[in-house]
């Protein structure tokens, strides 16, 4: 998609880049000089650009599903920039606070959540020694915190239900679900101090988590009665579902061994589809589980990672690669 010779790389692995109705398709160039938001339109094939943010947070972009608006944090507000017209919304300004930790990974990234009907964002801001999550109504215009805790990192709304947002709390604790009111329990304990969760990722339909046991496979938990099952022992670093949770994408790691699909029913064997040759760099993903003592200091710039992601329809997957010096957007059309 892109050739440019500079960083390029779509939203992330659990966001959609598509609207549903695939009328472009959105990615973050520094060809600028800086990140900022740009989309291809799908019929036409041009790159658009829609933002000139001087501090634009890049991981931090999420489109809304219906094609009208992308969400932003630039500095110490949120904004939304429209598809359509390319003006610039202001919706919340979070005051003086750092907004994300400290790294690469988790919650340093700043990720934000959009429920599937677009009208809430849910975006979390460190402020000292506590997350706060803050919610917008982006129909009423309202802006509030209404949950804190040490670490609001991943934040994912359920695609089957605005009132419910999955969270990743610390590495050693990290699998919380949150209602709006800011009712947030534990769904998942781990069960020895060495075993790795992470990359936790709703399976549409079925009001359920997925979630990696790296580098072991990949587990399920039904979030009501919190019976956890195993989905595969495929070792899934990236993995996510497509929009029916019948199918999953995803890529790997330490070895590369490629991208994936692989039928969440569990039926088959995964197929291999294509082969990135992303520099995927994290050399601690390689080593025994490393936060047991606090945060540790690593290497690990997003986007040299794959990070798959299915189309609304199911027909393409995209994904990050710098195979060629420099990090690219790639689209890949599946055969049926």
């Amino acid at each position: 998609m892109t050739t440019h010779s500079s960083l390029h790389h779509h939203p992330f692995f659990f966001v959609d880049a598509w609207d549903d109705a695939m009328r472009a398709l959105v990615l973050i160039s520094h060809r600028t000089g800086s990140p900022q938001i740009w989309m291809e339109l799908q019929d036409a094939g041009t790159l658009v650009q829609l933002t000139d943010e001087p501090d634009l947070a890049e991981w931090s972009v999420i489109p809304s599903r219906d094609g009208a608006w992308i969400y932003f944090v630039a500095g110490q507000t949120g904004k939304r920039v429209s598809r359509r017209t390319g003006d610039i919304e202001t919706l919340v300004s979070f005051g003086a606070a750092e907004m994300r930790e400290a790294g690469m990974v988790g919650a340093a990234m700043g990720t934000t959540a959009l429920s599937a009907s677009g009208r809430y964002w849910a975006v979390p801001v460190k402020s000292g020694s506590v997350s706060r999550f803050w919610l917008m109504d982006t129909l009423r215009g309202t802006a509030e915190t209404f949950l804190e805790a040490p670490t609001i990192g991943h934040p994912q709304f359920c695609p089957d239900d605005d009132d419910l947002i999955l969270y990743a709390g610390p590495m050693t604790d990290r699998v919380w679900v949150t209602d709006r009111a800011g009712n947030a329990r534990r769904i998942f304990t781990r069960a020895h101090d060495l075993q790795w969760i992470t990359h936790e990722v709703w399976r549409p339909g079925h009001r359920s988590v997925l979630f990696v046991d790296w580098s072991n496979g990949m587990n399920e938990i039904d979030i009501s009665t919190g019976a956890v099952r195993p989905i595969t022992g495929f070792p899934v670093w990236h993995g996510a579902p497509d929009a029916t949770g019948s199918w999953l994408v995803c890529d790997t790691n330490f070895p590369d061994r490629g991208l994936f699909r692989l039928d969440l029913a569990g039926s088959g064997e995964p197929d291999f589809l294509h082969a990135p040759r992303a520099s995927s760099q994290g050399a601690h993903w390689a080593h025994p589980f490393p936060y047991n003592n606090g945060p540790v200091k690593v290497h690990a710039p997003q986007h040299t990672h794959p990070h798959p992601r299915f189309s609304p329809d199911g027909r393409h997957v995209v994904f990050t690669s710098d195979r060629s010096g420099v990090a690219q957007v790639y689209v890949m059309t599946l055969a049926r």
